[in-house]
């Protein structure tokens, strides 16, 4: 069973229903094998009309859907979060920051666990801020590091301190690098993504509504995230990686800059020119997406 999802909980094979309260399905009102089987393919991102769009745009690269097909969101019973489904890909929202994507990771991890998938990818596209990279550039992450620029992700469990590996799959940062130069579109780098738990102090940000440092502070302190190898910052990839590490899930993190920040904090780039910058990450993981089922 080496290729199919890897609980690490024992309790679960005692419960005889297990209900994903926040995506609002449950093995015994729900037939997962049958509804998500061929799952092969799985792209999560924080907004619910971003993950809609996705599987838009890759019904169409696949040939799967007519233009202007609406797709039904399978967890309409929620408002927490929206799923998506076209042939082998599922579309799936995280919302912001560490704690809701680990809530949504918990429950899709089961998901995929429950419907014996097997040779799964699971992808996160997304935003982030860049250092020391053009805005529009795309970061492939070789492992996601905290804010004190360690690979690893702290956790309480229990009232102890619990460290988790952070590192993402090296072959399929590759493959999607490979696939990048195919497209030729736009600058993509492998890197370093910086995962904190704060858009503003977190993040050295002086726009905050409390800022006690000053801008030499802030410069120093990101040009020392660039030195260790950070490329780019946001708020999920560290739990993201930890959690498919312990799931034995091949995953990668997909994000665009907006802006460098070594040049400022504030996002000031025309509302079309954003647009065009958050469709990167989706064109470059539908290419590999396509080239994965021969399809290229």
């Amino acid at each position: 069973r080496e290729n199919f999802i890897h609980l690490c909980n024992p309790h679960l094979e005692k419960m005889k229903e297990d209900i994903l309260y926040h995506f609002a399905l449950g093995t015994g009102t729900h037939d997962f094998p049958a509804l998500f089987g061929d799952v092969k393919f799985v792209c999560v991102g924080g907004s619910p009309s971003r993950m809609k769009a996705f599987i838009a745009y890759i019904a169409e690269e696949l040939g799967l859907g007519s233009p202007g097909s609406d797709y039904p969101n399978i967890c309409a019973g929620t408002d927490r979060y929206a799923m998506y489904k076209v042939g082998p890909v599922l579309s799936v929202s995280h919302g912001m920051g560490i704690p809701s994507i680990s809530i949504m990771l918990h429950e899709l991890i089961k998901l995929l666990y429950h419907a014996k998938c097997s040779d799964i990818t699971i992808i996160r596209i997304g935003t982030s801020g860049g250092i020391g990279l053009e805005p529009g550039s795309v970061v492939i992450t070789r492992q996601s590091v905290d804010a004190t620029f360690k690979p690893q992700l702290e956790q309480v469990v229990l009232g102890k301190t619990v460290i988790r590996s952070t590192n993402l799959d090296e072959q399929l940062a590759k493959e999607l690098m490979q696939c990048s130069k195919e497209i030729g579109q736009f600058n993509t780098v492998i890197g370093n993504t910086m995962c904190t738990l704060d858009f503003y102090e977190g993040q050295g940000r002086l726009d905050g509504a409390i800022c006690l440092y000053d801008e030499e502070e802030k410069l120093q302190y990101l040009k020392n995230a660039y030195d260790s190898g950070v490329r780019n910052i946001e708020m999920e990839s560290s739990v993201f990686a930890a959690m498919c590490n312990l799931s034995g899930v091949k995953a990668a993190v997909v994000c665009v800059t907006l802006l460098n920040r070594l040049e400022g904090d504030q996002i000031t780039s025309p509302h079309d020119i954003l647009v065009e910058y958050q469709q990167r990450p989706q064109k470059l993981v539908g290419y590999f997406i396509k080239k994965s089922l021969g399809k290229v």
